[in-house]
């Protein structure tokens, strides 16, 4: 009789990284972009405003992205997971309550730092459990999780926002944080940190002997999170990856707030092309990753990048349905695409070990981008009384990205 074929606990654990991915990154990040604009008819905010807010969010995901990954390598993947989770979801559920500027950025703020901690572990996670070969393909399922996230939000909030009226925008987040609440404890019960805790070798690893069970004592040390910042090709990445931290998020911020406040469009429909995005964006992780697994994380991310730049300059210049429709798909598309390789890369350049502390390395950068983007972004709306100028000025900044990919070195 043949051995049963048992799957291999890696696919289990993929799964775990797209339900984190969804709850860090769809919930607690993109639904704030249908949020956004009853939010700012309910507590009278400004763009800027509203930016200073998105912007807090940011910070907050800048100061514990590198630290959640330092954390993950040290204490694992599984633990760092659970608590930012739960942190997201208690704060989300605080942000409904919100009377004022202060409290809101406050609870951002908090949603940020449980975002990164959770977000950087869980992408990490593919060069964890998966052999270098098929490093960008398990990377874009996590990362999948992302536009799967964006699809439920894009469905689920103009929905609620229709039932409770005015007090729409509270019971968004008092629903959604409730849901990453959920989700914590899943990912609690499933996930696991390495493959040897299980008695097994990533998928995809040609060796057929299983490695002994890692002992405490193996996980990284301080010392060796110093070899990071000695790789020169690491700097670099985070450079590039800064690029789409910047540009990205202007335009997922201001995404509904253009189509309903400047272009007329109703709830629902900015909601529509919000789900839409998100469809379209659950498959463009593994996609990314499969082409960078092909031609290589150089050429693959300025090819991104260049896609991207695409749909924010039809979106700013083609103001009409079918505008809308075709920066949506193009985006939606591509969406995920950048994180995906600079999560691949950044094993390639430290190993898989040191994996999550790369990656929170590099999403440094990022962050840094990411915060500037939405107070940049929304100080030029204010100015301009458009979101034109924020909207092409993201299309250059991607633009930049794509030559400087150009530029990315094989690690040695």
């Amino acid at each position: 009789m043949g051995r049963k074929r048992v799957i291999h606990y890696g696919w289990i654990v993929m799964a775990m990284g797209l339900l984190t991915t969804i709850g860090a990154h769809g919930f607690g990040r993109m639904a704030y972009t249908l949020i956004l604009p009853p939010m700012k008819d309910g507590l009278q905010f400004t763009y800027t405003q509203l930016g200073l807010l998105a912007t807090g969010n940011f910070i907050g995901y800048l100061s514990l992205a590198i630290i959640g990954g330092f954390l993950a390598s040290k204490f694992g993947t599984r633990i760092v997971i659970a608590l930012a989770l739960a942190l997201m979801g208690i704060t989300m559920i605080l942000t409904g309550l919100a009377q004022s500027l202060g409290f809101a950025f406050v609870m951002r703020l908090l949603t940020g730092f449980g975002n990164g901690a959770a977000y950087v572990p869980a992408m990490a996670l593919g060069s964890a459990w998966f052999a270098a070969k098929r490093r960008g393909f398990a990377t874009g399922i996590v990362s999948g999780g992302i536009g799967a996230g964006t699809l439920l939000a894009g469905l689920i909030v103009p929905s609620i926002l229709t039932a409770y009226g005015p007090a729409g925008w509270r019971f968004s987040w008092y629903y959604l944080g409730g849901t990453v609440l959920v989700i914590s404890l899943i990912t609690y019960t499933f996930i696991r940190s390495r493959p040897e805790e299980r008695g097994l070798s990533p998928i995809g690893h040609e060796e057929e002997t299983l490695p002994k069970p890692q002992t405490g004592g193996e996980k990284a040390k301080s010392l060796q999170w110093g070899l990071i910042y000695r790789v020169k090709g690491m700097w670099y990445l985070g450079f590039v990856y800064f690029m789409y931290g910047f540009s990205y998020i202007i335009y997922m911020t201001f995404f509904a707030a253009y189509l309903i406040k400047e272009m007329g469009l109703s709830q629902a429909q900015a909601g529509g092309l919000w789900a839409l995005v998100g469809g379209l964006s659950v498959f463009c992780g593994v996609i990314w990753g499969g082409i960078s697994d092909l031609l290589g994380r150089k050429y693959g991310s300025a090819l991104a990048y260049l896609t991207l730049a695409v749909a924010y300059t039809v979106f700013a210049l083609i103001k009409s349905p079918s505008g809308f429709y075709l920066s949506a798909v193009i985006f939606g598309l591509t969406a995920w695409s950048i994180p995906t390789i600079m999560a691949a890369a950044a094993g390639d350049y430290v190993g898989a070990r040191l994996a999550p502390a790369g990656l929170g390395f590099i999403t440094l950068f990022f962050g840094i981008g990411q915060a500037l983007g939405p107070y940049v972004g929304g100080k030029l709306a204010d100015i301009t009384q458009s979101f034109m100028v924020p909207f092409l000025l993201a299309s250059g900044v991607s633009l930049l990205g794509t030559v400087t990919s150009l530029y990315l070195k094989k690690p040695k």
